[in-house]
This record gives C-alpha cells, sequence and structure tokens, in this order.
C-alpha cells in the first residue's frame, strides 16, 4: 500500500472516530466542556478528535468510551448488524489495529444486552496499551494459543492456553506478549459489572 493510500485511510478513520466520539456526546447530552471534565483532556484536544485532526492514544480512547459509557469499539464503528442476527459472518467482523502488532477481531458485539465477543491477536513483545487502564463493565478472557501476561491491580498473572481470567473492568488492566510466538485470545466484555 502506498504511501497516499495509508494517509487516505488514516484520515478515515480519524474522521470516523471523531464523528463516533461527537454524536455519543450529543446523545448523551453533553457539551466538550463537561466531557473534558469527566476525562481530564482539554475542551480543545476533545474538539480536534472529533474534527479528526488528530489521533488518539487507545488509553485516551478508553477513556473517552468509560466517560460515555460506552465501549471503545463504539467509537471506532457505530454500525452494528441487526440484533436478531443470531450469526456473525467472518467477513463481516471488523478487525482493528489497536496498537501496532495488536489485532482485535470484533466478532459479535450486541448493545442491546451490553456485550462485546472478541478475538485478539497478540504478536511478540506487544501491549494493548502502554500503561494499564481501566474502565466501564467487567471482563472474561480465555488464551487459545501463546502465553499471556495480565497485569491487574498491579498484579501480574501469566495465562497459558485454557486459562481463563475475569475481572472487574475499572481495574487498570495491560495484556502483554512477552513470549516469542503470537498468542490468541477470546475475550468478553459486559458493559455492566
Amino acid at each position: 500500500m502506498d504511501e497516499q493510500r495509508v494517509m487516505e485511510k488514516t484520515a478515515g478513520v480519524l474522521s470516523t472516530i471523531g464523528q463516533n466520539i461527537r454524536a455519543l456526546r450529543t446523545e448523551k447530552g453533553l457539551t466538550l466542556q463537561s466531557l473534558a471534565e469527566r476525562t481530564g483532556l482539554s475542551p480543545s484536544m476533545l474538539s480536534l478528535l472529533e474534527r479528526g485532526k488528530t489521533g488518539p492514544s487507545i488509553g485516551t480512547l478508553v477513556v473517552i468510551a468509560s466517560a460515555l459509557g460506552a465501549q471503545m469499539s463504539e467509537l471506532l464503528d457505530r454500525s452494528s448488524l441487526p440484533e436478531e442476527d443470531i450469526v456473525s459472518r467472518a467477513d463481516g467482523q471488523q478487525v482493528i489495529e489497536t496498537e501496532p502488532g495488536v489485532r482485535r477481531r470484533i466478532l459479535k458485539q450486541d448493545r442491546l444486552r451490553g456485550v462485546e465477543v472478541a478475538l485478539n491477536e497478540y504478536e511478540p513483545g506487544t501491549s494493548n496499551a502502554p500503561t494499564p487502564a481501566g474502565h466501564e463493565g467487567y471482563e472474561y478472557g480465555v488464551v487459545l494459543d501463546g502465553s499471556l501476561e495480565v497485569v491487574v491491580n498491579d498484579r501480574t498473572h501469566v495465562l497459558n492456553p485454557g486459562d481463563l481470567i475475569s475481572y472487574p473492568s475499572p481495574h487498570p488492566h495491560r495484556f502483554t506478549n512477552t513470549g516469542k510466538k503470537r498468542v490468541r485470545t477470546l475475550w468478553i466484555n459486559l458493559r455492566k459489572a
């Protein structure tokens, strides 16, 4: 992919994220100032994000999503399959690179029930975020392949295939592949604990 196409695609993603932040903020009846107070970000930074003029970090997206009572994926893509669809086809699932070398495939997002199911992949030496962060909800995760280091509330847990972890999402957490091969996990996020 040439540099021009990459830049165009990036601009499109930033614009979509900004539009989704603005839509969720206005749905909640919040001003830029009130969202700034909830997130600790400046109103001018939020305005730049909403206009797609700057790219947010994953941590910033988590903070904004939490302040809006939303899942982070709702900031990335607000379209969804009708609730009556009982099969989520692979070709209709969104794949997001949340950090370099970290991919998240949204298998199903059920906004009505507040559930998101995702398949995550971590290349060797990658993490989902620079530092542990929390957000609204509750999480269940199981390692399918590889070994994943999970930090929750400053405690480190090493998970191997078949191991499951569950915790309240407000507890600061971070996932790291410290091994030499790709890690695959299945993650279930509940909006409410």
